[in-house]
């Protein structure tokens, strides 16, 4: 390490004291209206991608892309919580600050390993502009070291991979696993042509890194940046996701801003990856981005997604914090896509919960379930081979100015919808996944937090996330059905309350 490393790391102290002062100012003025009670979120200021994901020492260690100095994107540092169990988070102090000349404009994102001498070791992009001010020029972009004997407290060990050519604007996102003895590297790459690519890395000591190859090109030539790379074996199957820069909508497919999806091929270390399936979106919400997986101590392959709200307006921005994590889902392969449910520990935040057994409502028809829900955990059956009604969901975040979210199946378009049409605050529009009608049965599991839903579709066989901004007043929780030529068939329904995921308040 060079001495210029040595005194950017004696300063990271202070400007992690420094961060830390600003969290705090801007958590003295949080409005809480539609802070997460059961997601991760910072305790103040802006958040975006899941870095770092790992198992250390007893405990599970997520950071995040932090703006501690306001509720919008800039200023990146890394957040930190932990937990021992998945359910149940630690705020930790704020683990990294931008201090060396190659991040001065932030510490962008990226993952951790168990190193071979047992500490962890956090790969990262150091990140600057081209003209020191703004993104004009685009962006100069090197992949960065960093070490940790508790988790907790980092030493930068600088550029480990630098950036190869001076006409690349993006170069960003490592992620790590090691294989047969050897060390792998991913990242996402703008290549001069603008093409998005995934370029491999590789290395026998981890701090020496070699070209190895392209990995993945995408086919589409509008497509010119693959953010957040992840890759990593599941069964005897090999999956490549990616944040997608530039991929245009059609149909219902891809019709947020930027969209996160994956394939699925086979791949054998030194050899090409060779795609087997289609890109899929990972979620079929409005608001899901930059996902990052990672391997539990019992062999889960687990996932979480930032909750990003791309599209304006974003009226939290106001209440003094931004952004949030998706709940832990579980990934596991089915067919040709991935099937992706919250972790089984989350059920362990269920509080009162309420059995509202067989329900059968008259066309047209409604029922008040809840009156006030800050949270719910909802659990739904749906007979689709009995039902008549076009659309049969719940209204969600129902207030007295008939402000609400509708979670519904609607017939005619086969398809699960999640609209948002209703909603004074925030952007609107719906959105909708797909639907298996064979076994005759609809499963919703629904998510509730105080600004968020999120449905996962038969088992996690399709799973949307979608930020919800309640208007004023008690939040309540309708059943309906609209339409059609005979009643709605609810084979079963439940809905809890959710605790919170909070070892201490916050104070």
């Amino acid at each position: 390490m060079n001495q210029s490393v040595t005194k950017e790391n004696a300063d990271m102290s202070a400007q992690l004291d420094k961060a830390q002062k600003s969290i705090d100012r801007l958590f003295a003025t949080r409005n809480d209206r539609w802070y997460p009670q059961c997601h991760i979120a910072s305790k103040a200021g802006w958040i975006n991608d899941p870095n770092g994901l790992t198992y250390y020492k007893g405990r599970y260690h997520a950071y995040f892309q932090l703006n501690p100095y306001g509720s919008e994107w800039g200023n990146m540092h890394w957040g930190h919580v932990s937990s021992t169990d998945l359910v149940t988070w630690r705020r930790e102090p704020l683990a990294m600050a931008p201090t060396l000349e190659v991040e001065k404009d932030g510490v962008f994102s990226g993952s951790a390993v168990v190193g071979d001498d047992g500490r962890l070791t956090i790969y990262y992009t150091g990140h600057r502009w081209r003209n020191g001010v703004n993104d004009d020029e685009g962006n100069l972009q090197e992949q960065c070291m960093a070490v940790s004997s508790d988790g907790i407290h980092f030493e930068k060990k600088g550029v480990v991979v630098p950036c190869p050519d001076d006409k690349i604007l993006h170069f960003r996102d490592p992620k790590v696993w090691k294989m047969g003895g050897l060390w792998y590297m991913v990242f996402g790459v703008s290549t001069p042509t603008h093409r998005g690519e995934i370029w491999m890395y590789t290395s026998n000591d981890m701090e020496h890194w070699t070209f190895d190859r392209v990995v993945y090109r995408h086919p589409d030539p509008e497509v010119f940046m693959l953010e957040c790379p992840d890759m990593f074996p599941l069964e005897d199957k090999w999956v490549i996701c990616y944040s997608a820069m530039g991929l245009k909508p059609h149909g219902f497919e891809a019709r947020n801003h930027n969209n996160a999806g994956y394939v699925i091929g086979s791949w054998q270390p030194g050899g090409d990856f060779h795609q087997e399936t289609e890109f899929h979106l990972w979620d079929d919400g409005h608001n899901f981005y930059a996902p990052q997986t990672f391997q539990a101590p019992d062999g889960r392959r687990l996932v979480f997604g930032w909750m990003s709200p791309f599209t304006e307006p974003i009226p939290m921005q106001e209440d003094g914090w931004c952004g949030q994590f998706t709940v832990p889902r579980e990934v596991t392969l089915a067919g040709d896509h991935l099937r992706c449910l919250p972790i089984r520990e989350f059920s362990n935040l269920d509080q009162d919960q309420k059995d509202f057994g067989h329900i059968e409502l008259e066309v047209n028809g409604s029922q008040d379930l809840v009156d006030d829900a800050q949270t719910a955990d909802i659990n739904m059956e749906i007979d689709l081979n009995k039902s008549q009604a076009e659309r049969i969901g719940l209204e969600i975040h129902r207030t007295q100015s008939g402000d609400h979210t509708l979670v519904c199946y609607d017939d005619q378009l086969g398809r699960v919808v999640l609209d948002r049409h209703c909603n004074t605050y925030g952007d609107r529009g719906y959105r909708t996944a797909p639907v298996d009608r064979s076994s005759g049965k609809l499963k919703l599991h629904i998510i509730v937090d105080r600004g968020s839903i999120e449905v996962v579709v038969n088992d996690g066989l399709e799973i949307m996330s979608s930020y919800s901004f309640p208007a004023e007043g008690p939040r309540g929780i309708r059943l309906i059905a609209e339409s059609g030529e005979g009643k709605a068939l609810i084979g079963s329904l439940s809905i809890a309350k959710l605790d919170t995921i909070w070892e201490q308040p916050d104070r």
